[in-house]
């Protein structure tokens, strides 16, 4: 018999209802996820993403179906009350938002502190060292005594996570962690995760660029609220290159085009040169005209006076 999954979900449906309706965010989504996966599910905005995070974590109920975590004991989310589900989940996940949601008024240390005071697994002194720990692993621990106003949001980001990791959960949950950050400070946070996963963690990373794929150890997409597993490859790999070498062609295709309607058409030089050709061929024999005409008359007038001359 084979192990497990960490995380289970089976046939989950979330529906939210308003005065305009019932809208449907999930809609039988069951998923497996192993101990030690790096999972990224990919999708576009109103896919689902945040609300199947929700479920996972138990920030949200499902209107049906079950979730199931193998964390230390079996627990089954949606039976845990409010307060056990909020216990529980300070000691087995670790989330990350993608507006950090640090404590304006505490320092970056206590903002990783807080989780371990709150749940009470370490003495205040272990907390305070631990939290040190967790800081100098996303290497930010000279800025430890700043307020968060006062350091980058790639360090925040990177705060955000040790404060996730406070309790040492098995499962960390990740919400557009990116999202708000450039590409090189995106790298850092990506290379956090995977020293993460190597050292045993299980991370579960939603976001909506298509492009973070090959850093997961696995990804699925997710459309209208399911999960479209079977399509995984060829969504994913196979059709993004054969839409892409389709536009390749196209674009190939149409640059030849130009090209051969431009080699058929005049330059713009050799217009100018068809236009005023004639005008510039003919201008000097006219001026040559005027010229003749003008020795010519030269000539006249001097024989006129001449004649004048004689018959003196």
């Amino acid at each position: 018999m084979g192990q497990l999954p960490l995380i289970e979900l089976r046939q989950v449906v979330k529906v939210y209802s308003s005065e305009a309706g019932d809208f449907t965010a999930l809609r039988g989504v069951d998923l497996s996820i192993q101990q030690g996966e790096f999972l990224g599910i990919v999708g576009k905005s109103g896919a689902g993403k945040s609300t199947l995070l929700n479920m996972l974590t138990g920030v949200d109920h499902a209107t049906s179906g079950e979730v199931t975590v193998r964390a230390g004991s079996e627990v089954s989310i949606h039976k845990l009350n409010e307060d056990a589900l909020a216990l529980w989940r300070g000691q087995t996940m670790g989330v990350v938002y993608q507006s950090f949601q640090l404590l304006p008024m505490l320092t970056l240390l206590e903002n990783v502190m807080l989780p371990m005071d709150l749940c009470g697994l370490y003495s205040p002194r272990k907390s305070r060292e631990r939290a040190m720990e967790l800081l100098r692993l996303v290497e930010i621990e000279e800025h430890a005594k700043k307020l968060p106003a006062f350091i980058s949001g790639g360090q925040q980001q990177r705060v955000a996570i040790a404060r996730a990791l406070a309790n040492d959960p098995a499962i960390l949950v990740a919400d557009e962690p990116t999202g708000s950050l450039d590409s090189v400070t995106a790298d850092h946070i990506f290379d956090v995760f995977e020293k993460l996963v190597a050292a045993g963690k299980t991370i579960v990373m939603v976001t909506h660029d298509s492009g973070l794929t090959p850093r997961f150890s696995r990804h699925l997409v997710i459309a209208d609220g399911e999960i479209v597993s079977e399509r995984i490859e060829r969504l994913t790999v196979g059709a993004f290159d054969e839409v892409g070498q389709k536009k390749a062609d196209e674009k190939q295709i149409n640059k030849q085009e130009i090209d051969h309607r431009q080699e058929d058409q005049p330059s713009a030089e050799e217009e100018l040169q068809q236009e005023s050709g004639p005008i510039l061929r003919t201008w000097p024999k006219e001026k040559k005209e005027k010229k003749k005409d003008k020795k010519d008359k030269k000539k006249d007038s001097k024989k006129k006076s001449g004649e004048k001359k004689e018959k003196r």
